[in-house]
């Protein structure tokens, strides 16, 4: 216990430690994080009036993002089953900062949660009255929560186990990380049942929503942790082989190839045969009477996805410098279609036909970048503290050598 201690203590001191850069960047994000604490403290005292959204629209920015993040926090498995499935050993350690990402994107999940219901002794609510198994929300509370302590677990062990030096015990993390696949998959899954379970929004009432949201997953995040492993491996001197670049740069190929292959047939699907939820669709593609907010948002997504699917398929996609702009165009494309595109449009109209088209407000956006700063923040600290472990260059013994040599 002693030598955990040192070791949590250890790990505190090395996320102050850094160069010119690291401060600059852990300022500005500090900085938005304060700016969004000041927008949260009004929607507490005004309420959420200070959002755009209204009796019409009641779902908005918050829950867009929460959808995002889950997949992205799933979309971890994809670096962890080529590694425990497949073999490939030589990726083992980048394992960690899949699983790491998954840990922030969770709770950054919890916290638009937690700003979306107005009220935080709203959620105590949730917990106290636990409406298990009727309610999917509890579903979607046991996933997220069991997920978040499934990566917790895999990566306190493995880092810890590198900081001692010693090989890690396979019982203790090997499971975990099988259970930890197919609950990555369930997370995803449940969080798309909470949509398509709302018999009165048709435009969701679609079984075709959750392989879309598993398939848009794993384009995301892997093209989030593709750009992510490079900027430790130019800054933070921890060695990438182009070979894990390509394996992610493979998957998300696949996937947003069946990403939008399942958009195709659902658009297929619903202006041919005309179904109940084509005023929905109609208004987000096209407009609706004079309505147009929704428009630019999709049209934005399709062409930034399609870009992306291009670069991919073309010969030059092995370059990074394209690879990068395929990835920035897929986590943009994406968050647009699976907030804007999918959370917003299935409330215009109302059930009642009445068309309220929905506008974020600056308090509301202050707020969603609070959270996302506070992420980054976090997935920052953590990469701080495992590269030195994982290198060897922070271990048990340095520590012991220290506390012996006198000041």
């Amino acid at each position: 216990m002693k030598m955990y201690l040192r070791f949590l203590w250890r790990c505190f001191r090395l996320s102050f430690v850094g160069d010119w850069r690291y401060y600059a960047w852990m300022l500005l994000l500090s900085v938005i994080v304060l700016l969004g604490l000041n927008a949260y403290a009004k929607q507490l005292v005004y309420g959420l009036v200070t959002t755009g959204m209204t009796d019409q629209v009641s779902w908005g920015l918050y829950i867009a993002n929460f959808t995002y993040l889950v997949g992205m926090a799933a979309a971890a498995v994809m670096v962890v089953i080529p590694v425990y499935i497949y073999g490939r050993r030589e990726l083992h350690d980048l394992v960690i900062f899949g699983e790491l990402f998954a840990v922030v994107a969770i709770i950054m999940c919890l916290l638009f949660v937690q700003v979306d219901l107005g009220r935080p002794d709203r959620f105590m609510h949730m917990l106290w009255r636990f409406n298990f198994p009727v309610s999917m929300l509890t579903w979607d509370v046991i996933a997220l929560g069991g997920y978040l302590l499934l990566n917790l677990h895999i990566c306190g062990y493995l880092i810890y186990c590198a900081y001692r030096g010693v090989h890690p015990s396979r019982r203790f993390y090997i499971p975990f990380v099988f259970i930890a696949i197919a609950w990555a998959i369930s997370i995803h899954t449940v969080t798309a049942f909470l949509f398509v379970g709302l018999g009165g929004r048709p435009f969701w009432n679609a079984a075709i929503i959750a392989p879309r949201f598993l398939a848009s997953a794993f384009a995301a995040g892997p093209a989030f942790i593709i750009l992510t492993l490079q900027v430790i491996r130019r800054y933070a001197g921890y060695h990438v082989g182009d070979d894990a670049l390509k394996l992610l740069r493979n998957i998300v190929t696949i996937a947003l190839t069946v990403n939008m292959f399942l958009l195709i047939c659902e658009l297929f699907t619903e202006f041919y045969a005309d179904s109940a939820h084509i005023v929905s669709i109609k208004y987000l593609f096209f407009g609706l009477h004079g309505h147009y907010g929704l428009v630019p948002w999709i049209w934005t997504a399709t062409v930034l996805n399609s870009i992306a699917l291009f670069i991919l398929y073309l010969p030059f996609r092995r370059s990074l410098r394209f690879m990068n702009i395929a990835c920035v165009c897929m986590i943009v494309g994406i968050w647009i279609e699976k907030g804007m595109g999918l959370v917003v449009p299935a409330f215009i109209p109302s059930p009642l036909g009445e068309l309220v088209e929905y506008q974020p407000t600056l308090n509301e956006t202050l707020v969603c970048l609070g959270i996302w700063a506070f992420g980054l923040l976090l997935y920052t600290i953590f990469v701080r503290i495992s590269v030195p472990v994982l290198t060897g260059r922070v271990t048990a013994d340095d520590a012991s050598e220290s506390h012996s040599v006198p000041r």
